[in-house]
């Protein structure tokens, strides 16, 4: 873990750290969220499964080397069971093209394991979200920053 980043004290803090280093493209903020004890997992929408540490960090980076990524995580369902938290989140990716803003609606599913080192994510999974899904957005929505 990166000794300047406390430890984590709830699953809510690791993924506000998470989605805050995706914001200002930090890999050594984003890389401290995952648990280092197991492989950990990631699926980015319409990619491969990763597993490791170096395989997140490398396509974290990669994508990082475009510069920080708008991402605004709200509608954040949760779960919490004995040491494990599963959380459902709606995000909302914006990117400036020469053709405008583009935005995607992105479901993810971020899971969460107590370590001896605190709260730690375990699995990251997004992949797009149906139409359906985006149009049951509340007017009041919970953003995580």
């Amino acid at each position: 873990m990166n000794p300047s980043m406390p430890t984590p004290a709830s699953p809510d803090a690791v993924e506000q750290a998470f989605y805050e280093a995706m914001q200002q493209g930090r890999l050594d903020a984003l890389m401290a969220c995952w648990i280092d004890e197991e492989d950990p997992v990631c699926v980015h929408p319409g990619g491969p499964r990763l597993v490791g540490l170096g395989a997140i960090a490398e396509s974290f980076g990669a994508m990082f080397e475009h510069g920080a990524i708008a991402v605004q995580a709200e509608r954040v369902h949760q779960a919490l069971f004995q040491g494990v938290a599963v959380h459902s989140v709606l995000e909302t990716v914006t990117l400036a093209t020469d053709d405008g803003v583009l935005a995607a609606r992105i479901l993810a599913t971020n899971v969460y394991v107590l370590t001896a080192a605190g709260w730690k994510m375990a699995v990251h999974h997004a992949s797009p979200a149906p139409t359906a899904e985006v149009a049951q957005a509340p007017a009041g929505k919970r953003t995580l920053h």
